[in-house]
């Protein structure tokens, strides 16, 4: 008797969680096609993408943030949200400056002028010095007597054999970051890197360093992938190589940079917030569509596609759009701080920042019972061709938030991203109006459930 007591309960347990599911597909559905329809037909994202790229480009500090900044915030004044402010933020501030000059010379004279870009956050240079050529970290330590007074060249090349284009980027990522200060512990003058990017082309690739606080500072450029292939070829041939470095590049200290917050409250549960954001501001290299002005619009529209399909939420939705997650994340911490210091609670947080290229799924990180509950609105979330659901990191920003049930990192299509990523490839032509808009659609779709179903 107690087994089929047993049964009972758990067939009765299955069957309502299925009808519960049934009931959330026959509601949500059409509710996610009207998403996908308005999005689809108005093009809204993509045009206002398209105002906001005549900005240029949006380091921290630069004049071009500014204007950015302003007209932003004024098309969110205009979008019938409760509330739009700013946070103030203070962010590093460092300047690419005019001049980017890399000559590599054989026998004191001139054989190629090598495309680069200084790697942000880098010193100036002024030198020529012979060059040596590695291949890893490991191959630093072995050759570390041989690097004193040269340019040391990170010859790491993209690993194109991985699917998940991501995994091919962390691998030579960290000689950008942290190259520079392990060649200046054993005397190189310089660091150049072969850029980290999926395309054979000749355009650099720049991203932040990071320097060691106990080691000399050194420049640090990046060289575009078929001028790093000249490179290497020139000096497999046995000829003594110098390269002439000029780059006057340089940090200011600190700028006043902002997060730019919009919301729209929820009408049961206002003290329960969704964000959906990403970052706004960009390297100073194309105009930043891609990395991360697209996700930054994209997480703006869901705040009015949910206000145009269902009217006010249950949840209140904020808008997030982080200041300086390029190069130094201050944008987060400082919404993140406040945030604790205010005792909010975040129901969940959405970050688009992969580029808005076509919609796959999300990664999230909660709970396994958190990641089962959204799998079951996979029905919901197909309509915007969103395919899975599972496990993974969300984002840089959103990472910083305390307390949130599920962090969801948006994940498009990654083949193209490193195409783009930090360089002059990155502009609004490179985007494509369908699959942004869909991507808008996604998030707003999994925004509006995440309101209006919840998670338990």
């Amino acid at each position: 008797m107690k087994k089929l007591i047993i049964f009972a309960v758990t067939i009765f347990a299955v069957n309502f969680t299925y009808r519960q599911a049934k009931d959330t597909d026959s509601r949500y559905i059409p509710l996610a096609d009207s998403i996908v329809s308005i999005a689809m037909n108005k093009m809204e994202g993509y045009k206002i993408l398209g105002e906001l790229s005549k900005a240029g480009p949006r380091l921290s500090g630069s004049e071009n943030l500014q204007k950015a900044e302003k007209f932003i915030s004024e098309y969110m004044k205009g979008c019938g949200f409760d509330t739009v402010y700013m946070q103030e933020v203070k962010a590093p501030w460092w300047e690419r400056g005019d001049q980017e000059i890399c000559i590599l010379k054989s026998d004191g004279k001139t054989d190629k002028n090598l495309s680069i870009a200084a790697l942000g956050g880098s010193i100036a240079a002024d030198l020529t010095a012979d060059v040596i050529e590695l291949s890893s970290f490991d191959d630093l330590e072995q050759k570390k007597d041989q690097v004193a007074g040269k340019i040391v060249f990170f010859n790491v090349p993209f690993n194109q054999k991985n699917l998940y284009t991501f995994a091919s980027y962390g691998e030579p990522v960290g000689y950008r970051v942290s190259g520079p200060s392990r060649a200046a512990k054993y005397g190189a003058v310089a660091v150049l890197i072969r850029s980290v990017t999926s395309l054979y082309d000749n355009v650099p690739h720049t991203g932040t360093l990071r320097y060691a606080d106990s080691v000399k500072q050194i420049p640090g450029a990046a060289l575009g992938v078929q001028d790093a292939i000249y490179l290497s070829e020139k000096l497999k041939a046995g000829k003594p190589l110098q390269i002439t470095l000029k780059m006057n590049c340089v940090n200011r200290g600190e700028a006043t940079v902002h997060n730019i917050i919009g919301e729209i409250r929820g009408k049961s549960k206002p003290d329960e917030i969704i964000v959906v954001g990403g970052h706004f501001d960009s390297w100073d290299k194309g105009d930043g569509s891609h990395d991360d002005g697209g996700g930054c619009v994209q997480s703006v529209e869901v705040l009015k596609l949910i206000k145009q399909v269902i009217g006010r939420p249950e949840r209140t939705i904020r808008c997030v759009l982080f200041a300086n997650e390029e190069n130094g994340l201050k944008g987060a911490i400082e919404y993140a701080g406040l945030a604790e210091k205010n005792n909010e609670y975040h129901y969940a947080a959405i970050e688009s920042d992969r580029g808005v290229f076509a919609p796959l799924g999300f990664n999230i990180d909660a709970d396994s019972a958190t990641i089962a509950r959204i799998n079951e609105w996979l029905p919901v979330l197909r309509r915007s061709r969103i395919e899975w659901v599972e496990k993974g990191g969300s984002g840089a920003d959103i990472s910083r938030i305390k307390g949130a049930r599920a962090l969801i990192g948006y994940v498009p299509d990654s083949q193209r991203y490193f195409d783009v990523h930090h360089s002059d490839n990155d502009v609004y032509s490179a985007v494509n109006a369908r699959e942004m808009e869909l991507g808008s659609a996604s998030m707003a779709i999994l925004t509006m459930l995440l309101s209006e179903v919840g998670l338990d």
